[in-house]
């Protein structure tokens, strides 16, 4: 079942010059900051509430994270939903036809997660997240 907002993310070109802003200005707290090889990204989550935010910056070229900040620039890049079972609600998705980018949970930054379509969300993508 989904619970919550885990977080939304935003594609930064530099998660340092990003921080200035979310942590120096906003003054939100990073409670995590590492980066993710498989995935070719670093990501910095910020306590924001009962949810958080999340900068996403590209470490690599080759990765769909820099081939959508190449093509869209620093924004909005996927809103993120907590839930207590990730590979239910990833299967209850897919048997209601939803369009899935992953076909099963991986692990990520806010825990296990994966990823549906944005053909399926109007456009928005969407994760799911059990930490």
């Amino acid at each position: 079942m989904l619970q919550k907002i885990h977080h939304v993310a935003v594609i930064v070109k530099d998660a340092d010059q990003a921080l200035g802003f979310y942590r120096d200005a906003l003054g939100l707290h990073v409670s995590k900051d590492e980066v993710i090889e498989d995935q070719g990204v670093r990501g910095v989550l910020l306590e924001a509430g009962d949810g958080e935010i999340e900068l996403i910056q590209p470490i690599r070229e080759d990765t769909g994270v820099a081939r959508f900040l190449q093509s869209k620039g620093e924004g909005l890049h996927h809103i993120c939903f907590q839930s207590d079972d990730v590979a239910a609600q990833l299967e209850a998705s897919k048997a209601q036809g939803i369009r899935v980018i992953d076909q099963s949970p991986r692990k990520g930054l806010a825990g296990m997660i994966c990823f549906l379509h944005p053909a399926a969300s109007t456009g928005v993508l969407v994760e799911y997240a059990q930490p």
